[in-house]
Formats: structure tokens, sequence, C-alpha cells
């Protein structure tokens, strides 16, 4: 039996833009210094989300995603607005509880479509038409936190 996992909806909401460091390349190696480094500033509503009045921040709660880079305490950025396309990583609301999961549609002709996890340990969900279920809103970016 699979375990769904929920995710949390958070508040959405950005007053303050971030300074950003602006540099010709962010590279993984050994930073040059001779690099000429300036500063501008990061608003995520302009720079980030495409329609702030339809877009939600959730977050992740459990490993189900892990193999796409998805990860317990991630957030998700979810676009209410977007159209939900084959391999969209979405969130679904499933019998009373959100999910985030591979959309796969290529069942769609035979009656069902499924819900893929991004981990060997889960099963795919699949979804019936008699079943309680819609798309929520496309996960459009992921924000992870490094410092734990």
């Amino acid at each position: 039996m699979h375990k769904m996992k929920n995710l949390t909806i958070l508040n959405s909401e950005f007053s303050k833009e971030l300074v950003l460091l602006l540099a010709p390349s962010i590279k993984a190696g050994f930073p040059s210094p001779a690099d000429d480094y300036r500063h501008d500033s990061l608003d995520f509503n302009r720079d980030l989300i495409r329609h702030p009045e339809t877009t939600f921040y959730g977050r992740v709660d459990g490993d189900s995603m892990i193999d796409a880079g998805i990860c317990d305490g991630d957030i998700a950025v979810i676009d209410r607005s977007v159209e939900p396309s084959d391999g969209d990583v979405i969130v679904g609301y499933v019998n009373e509880e959100f999910t985030i999961k591979f959309l796969d549609l290529k069942h769609k002709d035979e009656g069902f479509i499924e819900l893929r996890p991004a981990n060997k340990d889960y099963k795919p969900i699949r979804i019936n038409a008699d079943d309680d279920f819609e798309v929520w809103g496309v996960v459009v970016w992921t924000i992870k936190n490094w410092h734990k």
C-alpha cells in the first residue's frame, strides 16, 4: 500500500527584495579574484513568479520525489494557473491529501492516469474517473535548504 505524504501550503507573499550578487557566472570550482562582481536585487514576484496571484508555496514532507532532487523540507513553488502537461511535477489533491508527483497521462485513453514518484520504494498512484482527484497546481520551482 502506498503511504502518501502531505504537502503543507505556505504563505506566498514577499515584501522585500533580496540582494543578488551578480558575477559573470557562478563556478563550482575555485573563484577567481579577478572576477568583477556587482550587486543587483532579486524580487521573487518580479523575477521568478509569472503569476503571483495564483502562486503558492508548499513544504515537502517525505522522500517520494528524492530521485528528482525534491527532498523532505524543500519548498515547492506551485503555480495554479499553469496548465499541467504529461511529465510535469504537480501537486495533486487525492482523497483530501496533497501529494507531489510526476503527472503521467500516457494511459488517459485507457481511462486512468498515474501520479509517479521519483523513488523506487514508492508505487505510482493510479487515478480512475471515480477517484476524488484534482491537479491542484504545477511545480515551477523548488527551493532547497543546504544549511540544516
